[in-house]
């Protein structure tokens, strides 16, 4: 990953890149959500097959997942007792407006950070 701003725009980034870059996520954090994407609803345990890893690896990147809300949990009963969780991925539009309001309210906070920059820099020692 990119250490600034200057490398980002200089680099070939992809959308899997900024995704990751704005919401802090993992390459295996974006494959889950891509394969909960493309396979409907999983419980961890098959989310961890389809990734080719153990239930509790899997179930790490849902975690960071439901945290950044690109997904959701739903539980379900079984009819002889007891539930289950499956996982259920939000639409890719729904995390383009995300990303979106993400980047807006950041530009809004470095942009306002800019406008007093000068003052912040020098302190009480500019005329």
């Amino acid at each position: 990953m990119m250490g600034s701003i200057s490398e980002m725009l200089k680099a070939n980034c992809e959308c899997d890149d900024v995704a990751k870059c704005i919401l802090g996520l993992k390459d295996l954090d974006l494959k889950a959500y891509k394969i909960l994407l493309s396979n409907g609803p999983l419980t961890a345990e098959k989310l961890g097959k389809h990734l080719g890893r153990e239930r509790s690896t899997a179930y790490r990147s849902l975690q960071n997942l439901i945290s950044c809300g690109l997904v959701y949990r739903e539980t379900h009963t079984i009819d002889v007792g007891g539930y289950f969780y499956e996982y259920v991925a939000v639409n890719p539009a729904e995390v383009r407006r995300m990303l979106q309001e993400s980047v807006d309210q950041w530009y809004d906070k470095v942009s306002h950070l800019i406008n007093k920059i000068d003052k912040e820099l020098v302190g009480d020692e500019m005329p």
